[in-house]
């Protein structure tokens, strides 16, 4: 028995999108998924030929014009798609799935140095890992396989054979893709590595230290709260330590399951290393133990070959000017939705974020960026990237309970795991990052600075222990910048009324003084 909403037959990716007005045809790889029946997640923007001569924009729908409209062949349709959407490697390797590889020889012989259909002839070959019946190319300029306005492409790799130049951001095995937006435009143009890089330069190299002892104790104890967990101080210690070396060892299965032994030092109930099993995220039925996923993991036949073409593809990018950021986003997104482990599985991903910038040298060295306190800061939005993956899949997915309360996956599902749009959890991740350089980076230096004034202020107007001026200090931010009467009954009542005035005002004059 299946417990997904996949039903046989035609699949209707179209059932959450308006119904097209009269006049108006899909086309691309909206035609194809419905002509093929294809069995793949809808993709973000869906083409159609409206009535109108000029493009309109209908919720997920981009209706281009009457002059757009392209031949009702698989040909037409596949050179439309890469022409105006993109490269999307899920629904071609399921497409290619499905055809008889002699329409692709044909299509490669009435066009043998047309662009588009060396491009696709390259694909084929490449997701299907089958060579057609067909000579070397012979003529033709190399041409980019990945349209740069429209995706980040990565360093080119070229294939002589079809006289293509792959500049695809990833292997075989594991391939997500980002596409061009305004937003990742202008993050990018930001270049906020420079930006924290100039910023740290003007910190006293005192200062730094400090502040980035305290950020990573932060993002390391973040990192468990968006877990639910609240553990002892020194396994948060210990990751956050883990965290601080972030980069400086290759990425490798067995450093990921060294990771998870950091992470999961207690095996007595957990089994450590790769997943012998299936695995989801949810609950269960409270009365019956029934699996409730919202996420469901890749099956554990698959776990070689996935985190091999992720390790493989991190390799890759880190050869490239493929922007930090966006590598980050396809390294740490893709193990956590492949979810490798029983347990830990969103540390290692989180680590992973910090892994990826170190390793390019995005982030200053001796400095971890706080991205786990920004993304605790933004669970809801975190939680809903999550799922913009995960939703869309759940259907794809045929399952059944096993007696454990787990759940077995019956059908082939590894390529929604390998060849995904990442766009959505790329532009989060930015903007994290970017919060974290121009907010949180400048307000913990700017607080450690204000804190040293005070500090030095209460010590030179009274003879008080450093940990005594600490806590008063502390007691102070947490009523801002007054002292409750509670502490100073108990804690501070040695303390005149005057000095506590002077005091409270000299908080005010440093902390408030901007406002």
């Amino acid at each position: 028995m299946t417990y997904s909403n996949q039903k046989s037959g035609k699949i209707n990716v179209f059932q959450d999108f308006p119904a097209l007005a009269a006049g108006v045809t899909s086309v691309g790889y909206a035609a194809l998924i419905e002509r093929y029946c294809l069995a793949v997640p809808a993709p973000d923007s869906l083409c159609a030929i409206g009535i109108k001569h000029k493009m309109i924009r209908h919720g997920r729908w981009q209706l281009y014009t009457p002059r757009h409209k392209p031949d009702d062949t698989l040909q037409g349709h596949l050179t439309f798609a890469l022409k105006y959407e993109g490269i999307d490697l899920a629904i071609l390797k399921a497409l290619f799935d499905v055809i008889d590889p002699q329409e692709m020889v044909n299509i490669v012989k009435r066009e043998p140095t047309g662009n588009y259909s060396r491009r696709l002839w390259f694909l084929y070959e490449w997701l299907t890992n089958n060579t057609l019946e067909l000579d070397d190319a012979a003529q033709g300029n190399f041409v980019p396989l990945v349209h740069e306005k429209l995706q980040y492409a990565a360093v080119p790799r070229d294939s002589k054979r079809h006289r293509v130049r792959n500049n695809l951001p990833g292997t075989r095995e594991f391939c997500p893709m980002i596409r061009r937006t305004e937003k990742l435009d202008r993050l990018i143009a930001m270049n906020l590595s420079k930006a924290a890089k100039d910023h740290i330069g003007k910190t006293h190299a005192d200062l730094l230290s400090r502040a980035a002892a305290f950020l990573l104790l932060k993002d390391s104890k973040a990192s468990y709260t968006i877990e639910g967990e609240r553990p002892a101080h020194h396994r948060i210690e210990r990751w956050g330590k883990m965290i601080g070396n972030a980069g400086q060892r290759e990425l490798s299965v067995d450093e990921l399951e060294y990771l998870q032994s950091i992470v999961i030092s207690d095996h007595r109930f957990i089994m450590p290393g790769l997943r012998m099993e299936g695995g989801f995220v949810g609950d269960h039925d409270r009365a019956t133990g029934m699996p409730m996923p919202v996420h469901i993991s890749a099956r554990h036949e698959d776990l070689e070959s996935l985190l091999t073409g992720l390790i493989e593809t991190n390799r890759l990018l880190s050869k490239s000017d493929y922007d930090p950021v966006l590598a980050a986003t396809l390294i740490a997104f893709g193990f956590v939705f492949i979810h490798p482990f029983e347990d830990g599985n969103g540390r290692i991903h989180r680590y992973l974020f910090h892994h990826v910038l170190a390793e390019r040298g995005f982030v200053p060295k001796g400095l971890v960026f706080p991205v786990s306190a920004v993304i605790l800061e933004r669970l809801d939005d975190y939680r809903r990237t999550l799922e913009y993956y995960s939703k869309p899949r759940l259907e794809l997915v045929e399952w059944r309970p096993t007696d454990k309360g787990n759940v077995d996956v019956f059908n082939e599902t590894i390529n929604l795991y390998r060849y995904f749009d990442a766009t959505k959890q790329a532009e989060f991740f930015f903007e994290c990052v970017e919060k974290t350089v121009n907010k949180t980076l400048p307000e913990e230096v700017d607080y450690l600075t204000k804190y040293d004034l005070l500090n030095d202020f209460i010590k030179n107007y009274i003879d008080m222990p450093d940990k005594t001026v600490d806590l008063l200090i502390r007691f102070l931010n947490q009523h801002g910048g007054r002292l409750s009467n509670r502490a100073r009954s108990k804690e501070f009542s040695a303390l005149t009324n005057k000095e506590v005035q002077t005091i409270e005002n000299k908080y005010d004059e440093i902390f408030h003084r901007e406002q």
